[in-house]
């Protein structure tokens, strides 16, 4: 077993659907997806800390498979502590090349709240 594979938890992803207020409108509602294994890790750089200080929200880097492709506003669940992360890259751009065997791509994400 690989460092990879020890830091790997699950995430649910959230899915975003839209129903009826009853008043005409709608209201976004997220619910349990499908589960991934996934590493998180907070960027703790000296610049990141700096930035939190001045307001900046927490930066995350998640790591999956490449056979996960996380996308631009994914929002997923950490099970261990129901945290919520919201997607802000695309896993397009940062996976290992094929011929590789780290088989791992990455996507940046922040902490995030579901609309209530």
């Amino acid at each position: 077993m690989s460092l990879l594979d020890e830091a790997m938890e699950t995430f649910v992803f959230q899915d975003k659907t839209t129903v009826p207020d009853g008043y005409g409108g709608y209201v976004v509602k997220y619910t349990d997806g499908a589960n991934i294994t996934a590493a998180c890790v907070e960027n703790q750089s000296s610049e990141m800390i700096l930035a939190q200080a001045m307001g900046a929200k927490s930066i995350y880097t998640i790591t999956t498979r490449k056979n996960i492709n996380l996308q631009y506003h994914d929002v997923l669940k950490r099970v261990r502590d129901g945290k919520i992360f919201r997607i802000t890259s695309d896993g397009d751009d940062n996976a290992t090349p094929r011929p590789a065997t780290l088989n791992m791509r990455n996507v940046t994400a922040e902490e995030w709240s579901l609309p209530t």
